[in-house]
């Protein structure tokens, strides 16, 4: 499982610590979850962690059948957009800059910041 989940979270482009904030869990966490021999996952956050990294529960649990749908997104995890996005445009947006590490979303802060002065 440890491997899946790794696999999973690669795949979706995240690291461990965003995972972490999208699981409600510290990064400590993710990896004892993708360390050999680690901690498992509860079924909340194993269901989470499907969901946010658009795998088949089912593939990440017990590694059967395909990990992702074929041409399909799965839903969306609850957090993905904010409440205050007024425009589809600003929804992709914030996706976007949830998926960058900390020390780049600081600097597309600063790329945004300079645009509108």
């Amino acid at each position: 499982m440890c491997d899946r989940i790794r696999r999973a979270r690669l795949t979706a482009g995240l690291s461990q610590t965003q995972l972490a904030l999208h699981c409600a869990v510290r990064r400590s966490a993710v990896a004892q979850w993708e360390r050999e021999g680690g901690t498992v996952p509860s079924v909340q956050h194993l269901s989470k962690l499907a969901i946010v990294t658009q795998v088949y529960f089912e593939w990440l649990a017990t590694g059967r059948g395909p990990g992702r749908p074929e041409g399909a997104d799965l839903a969306a995890p609850e957090n993905t957009v904010v409440d205050a996005a007024r425009s589809s445009q600003e929804s992709a947006i914030l996706v976007l800059l949830r998926r960058l590490p900390p020390r780049k979303r600081q600097v597309a802060h600063a790329i945004i910041e300079m645009l509108t002065e």
